[in-house]
């Protein structure tokens, strides 16, 4: 019977799903919960096998087929190396099961197998360059240390001036008022949603920040020249690493371009296809190695 190819792309946002037959025909695609295996591993462990159940389940397979699929799995987290040792006692059900970030599957999907790098710009933020043999990491530490031009970053910085111009530290703005309605323009009903508050949640105020930036409100558009630079900063290793091939990804790769120096965005090469294509550009990789 024909094999098929299993693509995961698990980050903090959500994580989506893609399977083919080893022809690179779509059988099924689906979404799920995030899937950060660092900030919370049984969370996005779960939501990966929930992906692949629905997978399995719209393409009208039994069981029995995942014996027959490669999966490749890119998932926010793995570069970790005690999250990519916990990770060896997941096996779930197919022919072969591979490891990777989501930047690496993403790297390899913006440049359709080629050499050249990402700067992922999401919930969190991440690069990488690929060779042609190996990929080369940077960043990725999480929300705590790293993710420096992300849109978890850049909410928590809108929240903390917030509340800063509540308490009148600072001029209040359209933004900083949307945003203490948030919390009932209490800081302490701040401070309790904070303790609970996962990166992903932290970044759902960009959308309010690009929408004042535009009508001019000064803060919003000190945080996005500020999330400029920091992207820059990121990306000068990448270009210097991947021979000027460099693609911007994520939720925030558009909105973010405009606010970028200029001299950044001429370097700048749009991705060629997506993280999935690319988990499935290395699957179909490996399903035809000798075993």
């Amino acid at each position: 019977m024909q094999s098929l190819l299993l693509g995961i792309d698990g980050g903090g946002t959500h994580c989506r799903g893609r399977l083919t037959d080893s022809a690179g025909r779509v059988l099924a695609e689906a979404t799920g919960g995030p899937a950060n295996v660092w900030s919370q591993f049984e969370g996005a462990i779960q939501a990966v096998e929930n992906v692949i159940d629905e997978l399995f389940l719209q393409a009208g397979l039994a069981a029995e087929a995942r014996d027959r699929t490669t999966l490749v799995a890119g998932l926010a987290g793995v570069n970790v190396a005690s999250v990519h040792a916990r990770l060896q006692s997941w096996q779930p059900r197919s022919q072969a099961r591979y490891l990777f970030t989501d930047v690496e599957i993403a790297c390899a999907g913006a440049h359709a197998g080629a050499p050249g790098a990402v700067f992922i710009v999401g919930t969190g933020s991440q690069g990488a360059a690929w060779d042609g043999t190996q990929f080369t990491l940077l960043g990725g530490w999480g929300f705590a240390l790293s993710d420096d031009g992300s849109g978890a970053i850049l909410g928590r910085r809108a929240r903390r001036l917030a509340l800063l111009a509540q308490e009148g530290i600072v001029p209040a703005s359209p933004l900083t008022e949307r945003i203490m309605a948030l919390h009932q323009h209490s800081p302490e009903q701040m401070l309790i949603w904070s303790q609970q508050a996962t990166p992903a949640d932290w970044g759902r105020v960009v959308p309010e920040i690009f929408a004042t930036a535009q009508q001019g409100d000064e803060h919003a558009v000190a945080l996005l020249q500020q999330t400029a630079a920091e992207i820059e900063q990121m990306v000068q290793p990448l270009l210097a690493r991947s021979h000027g091939k460099l693609a911007l990804m994520g939720g925030l790769a558009v909105p973010i371009q405009p606010w970028l120096p200029a001299a950044i965005v001429a370097q700048l090469v749009p991705p060629q296809e997506d993280a999935l294509s690319g988990a499935l550009r290395l699957a179909s990789q490996f399903s035809q190695q000798p075993a």
